[in-house]
């Protein structure tokens, strides 16, 4: 392993923050998540439904989605409108696969295999991987819908159809009925005393 070549890379996967999520553009959202915020969130969706699935491997799941966009930190994320004039697909995993070039022979191995997996869904890690992935999306669709953009629910609905998993599925129906700053009332404390009775 060639320290440079990883110190490069990390610094290179450091464009992921600066990437945006471009699909929520199309509906007018000006500051959409980054593909780096997406990434984290989705592996821990990831590593969660492994868990309720019962029967993959959480850390391979979550290791799979955290390195699936890497890709993107060259060729960028491209919408599904963008993605009807050339071969997204190809581009990505071009990049991919020529990033891991800098990372020697044991993770490029590993991380290609995932990333087959990933892509392929021939495996239960790979399949809820790709769920992970989607329903993330789906949560962050629903947020933006919550504060008032518009049409976002053409990527639950799209998500909706795409799951595989049951787990997955359950998920994105809770969702459904569920604002998303629901979390946090019932945790907030007043902190005042009063002076006078």
């Amino acid at each position: 392993m060639n320290s440079k070549n990883i110190v490069n890379f990390i610094f290179e996967i450091n464009q992921l923050k600066r990437q945006c999520h471009s699909g929520f553009q199309l509906v007018g959202v000006k500051n959409p998540d980054s593909v780096a915020e997406h990434v984290m969130r989705a592996a821990q969706i990831g590593y969660i439904l492994a868990v309720m699935e019962g029967d993959a491997n959480p850390e391979k799941v979550a290791a799979m989605v955290l390195i699936h966009d890497n890709g993107e930190a060259r060729v960028g994320d491209q919408h599904k409108v963008a993605a009807r004039y050339y071969a997204k697909e190809d581009a990505e995993a071009n990049a991919f696969f020529d990033q891991l070039k800098n990372l020697g022979r044991t993770i490029e191995k590993k991380w290609a295999k995932y990333f087959q997996e990933f892509e392929q869904r021939n495996t239960k890690e790979g399949i809820i991987a790709k769920d992970a992935d989607w329903l993330e999306t789906a949560f962050q669709a629903k947020e933006y819908l919550d504060i008032g953009y518009p049409f976002l629910d053409v990527w639950i609905k799209n998500t909706s159809k795409a799951l595989e998993t049951k787990s997955a599925k359950a998920l994105l129906k809770a969702m459904a009925s569920t604002k998303f700053t629901d979390w946090w009332p019932a945790l907030k404390k007043m902190t005042y005393k009063k002076l006078y009775r």
